[in-house]
């Protein structure tokens, strides 16, 4: 999968993803200094998928015209956000096997909720 994770993800989380053989970008390294909307706009442009622990993504992705198509916001919901507490949400999210792509999706311990990006 190709993957954009924010800055706020931990680091171990994106070297496990790596480790699985994902394609994974960190915006730490990545897109250092950049706007939460420009990061949007590069994982937009680049159809990854961007991995966020940060509620304004979400508001970023619903508001975006024309509507994300090629990325997907997924925003993990768990606090605190600590790699041991992240795992079964991640792990959950690689298992799904869902369309990510043009979704704003949740992932929780109560579960998966996944927002059509047109339907805003």
């Amino acid at each position: 999968m190709r993957l954009l994770a924010d800055e706020n993800f931990p680091k171990p989380t994106v070297e496990a993803l790596r480790g699985d053989g994902h394609d994974v970008l960190w915006a730490r390294t990545h897109c250092t200094g950049w706007k939460d909307a420009e990061i949007l706009e590069f994982a937009e442009s680049g159809s990854r998928i961007l991995l966020t622990l940060d509620k304004d993504f979400w508001q970023i992705a619903v508001q975006r015209r024309p509507p994300i198509e090629q990325c997907g916001v997924v925003l993990f919901r768990v606090h605190p956000a600590t790699p041991r507490n992240l795992h079964s949400l991640v792990r959950a999210f690689v298992e799904a096997e869902r369309e990510w792509a043009g979704h704003i999706s949740t992932i929780a311990a109560d579960g998966i909720q996944i927002l059509a990006a047109r339907g805003h």
